[in-house]
């Protein structure tokens, strides 16, 4: 079958609807957490996301179904005084994986990121999920580091609660 690669419209009920669909699939795989989205969650993320000027989202579709999703952030670098984007959420449905998708998912970020006149595209990787390592270095990405003998960058966490 064939995929089609959209920019997602919050406006549009079905692409609400697969965006929840698509990142609840996500969140129960163990490399999102292993747990769904909470009710919360589900009846309001879309309407954040429509309140947030900087959020885009894309969907993978194959025929008809929802088979992949990325949300995705702009951001802005100071070093390069330019906008980027940072890739939230990447995933693709387990019925739908090895058919290449995250490449076009990928593919069409960088399309806006040109389109925006961005100077990177960032994410965040488990490091033991070495299926999206490989898609992601597959794609161009690695490791960001100023100087290699200062090492490469490290993603941290604070929760505020």
């Amino acid at each position: 079958m064939t995929s089609n690669i959209i920019r997602a419209d919050y406006n549009n009920p079905k692409h609400a609807k697969d965006i929840i669909t698509l990142l609840n699939s996500y969140a129960t795989d163990p490399m999102g957490g292993g747990t769904p989205i909470s009710e919360h969650v589900r009846t309001h993320l879309i309407d954040k996301l429509k309140s947030c000027s900087t959020a885009f989202s894309i969907i993978a579709y194959v025929g008809d179904q929802p088979a992949g999703l990325a949300n995705c952030f702009e951001g802005f670098s100071t070093f390069k005084c330019a906008p980027l984007i940072n890739i939230h959420d990447m995933a693709v449905h387990p019925n739908y994986k090895g058919q290449g998708l995250s490449q076009k998912i990928m593919a069409k970020i960088e399309d806006i990121g040109h389109d925006i006149g961005a100077c990177k595209i960032t994410l965040e990787v488990l490091s033991g999920n070495i299926i999206a390592q490989n898609a992601y270095k597959k794609f161009g990405f690695s490791d960001y580091e100023l100087d290699p003998e200062k090492g490469h960058a490290l993603f941290w966490e604070k929760t505020i609660s």
